[in-house]
């Protein structure tokens, strides 16, 4: 019974890594079509233009894979994998609601963001394999991005493992308390931006700048191939919103019924964070690279810093 229990989870775990990602872009068509009036997706297929995301699929899936001539074949291959795989590997540990979790480790938090991290190197190959000059500056771009905002990602999550005392993200919801907004609050924005800007988001987007290195790491690449990458960023979106959810917004408490709707107070969190990152797209222009690497260093680590200090006298204080 307990095999066919955790079999389900997987399965269910599996199903939301195939629908959440859809879900949140199928939302970014329709919500920047609304923000910058642009027609298209608002009228595709008729109602509403609900047929934009299968004729995104069905363009991705009719086009033809190209290997560059001097491309490293088996790395240029293996890349959209590396890059999607960890988000699903990251949602198994992540609580739904009150034991819906396929893995509820005691080292939930650490495992999650070692895995997360793998996910930015799956840029690195792209852009090393494909033997373009374009190709290979988005590589590099996202290494130096994946060195600068992996530091305050790291320290503000330690932070909320420091105030939880538990590396568990269940223990962590269950220590959770609204006024933890008032002195963990900017380490939720720290942890959210930096979250954004390893997945390349805009304003982070300096390793895809199509303005100035066409795709970046992505350029070289077509068909169902560049539709792995795509759905990996959209996984990466569900994956950072739900982890700010857990760690900062209490995961599936809500106002009533935390038992019987956990799993629905996570799903809005969760959402209306994603409305934030599109949002964000369509009011902000792209950081350059020295304003992208400033930010990180002489703004957010020094903020994480603090905050992890912070937390740390409020725990001696409360003990």
């Amino acid at each position: 019974m307990g095999l066919l229990d955790t079999g389900l989870r997987l399965v269910a775990v599996f199903v939301a890594f195939l629908t959440l990602p859809l879900l949140v872009g199928q939302m970014e068509h329709k919500a920047m079509a609304h923000m910058q009036s642009r027609l298209g997706p608002m009228h595709a297929g008729g109602f509403h233009g609900w047929a934009q995301l299968i004729a995104d699929g069905v363009k991705f899936a009719q086009k033809e894979h190209v290997v560059p001539e001097h491309a490293d074949r088996t790395i240029f291959s293996l890349a959209p994998a590396v890059a999607l795989l960890p988000y699903l590997l990251v949602l198994l540990v992540i609580p739904l609601g009150p034991g819906l979790v396929a893995l509820d480790l005691d080292i939930g938090l650490f495992y999650a963001l070692a895995v997360l991290g793998v996910g930015v190197l799956g840029s690195v190959m792209a852009g090393w394999a494909s033997a373009n000059k374009y190709a290979l500056l988005g590589g590099m771009r996202s290494a130096a991005q994946l060195m600068a905002y992996e530091l305050p990602l790291v320290l503000t999550a330690a932070s909320v493992a420091l105030a939880a005392g538990t590396l568990s993200l269940t223990g962590i919801i269950g220590a959770w308390s609204p006024w933890w907004l008032l002195w963990q609050g900017t380490g939720a924005v720290i942890f959210f931006v930096a979250g954004l800007a390893e997945l390349h988001r805009p304003p982070f987007d300096m390793p895809v700048a199509d303005a100035e290195i066409i795709m970046g790491p992505y350029t070289e690449y077509t068909g169902l191939r560049f539709a792995f990458f795509l759905l990996a960023e959209y996984a990466g979106i569900v994956v950072v919103c739900a982890l700010t959810t857990v760690l900062f917004l209490g995961g599936w408490r809500g106002p009533f019924l935390d038992a019987q709707l956990g799993w629905l107070w996570t799903l809005l969190k969760v959402f209306a964070l994603a409305f934030v990152v599109v949002w964000l797209r369509t009011s902000y222009p792209r950081l350059r690279s020295d304003q992208l690497q400033k930010l990180a260093w002489q703004v957010l680590v020094p903020l994480a810093l603090a905050q992890l200090a912070l937390t740390g006298v409020i725990r001696v204080v409360m003990s």
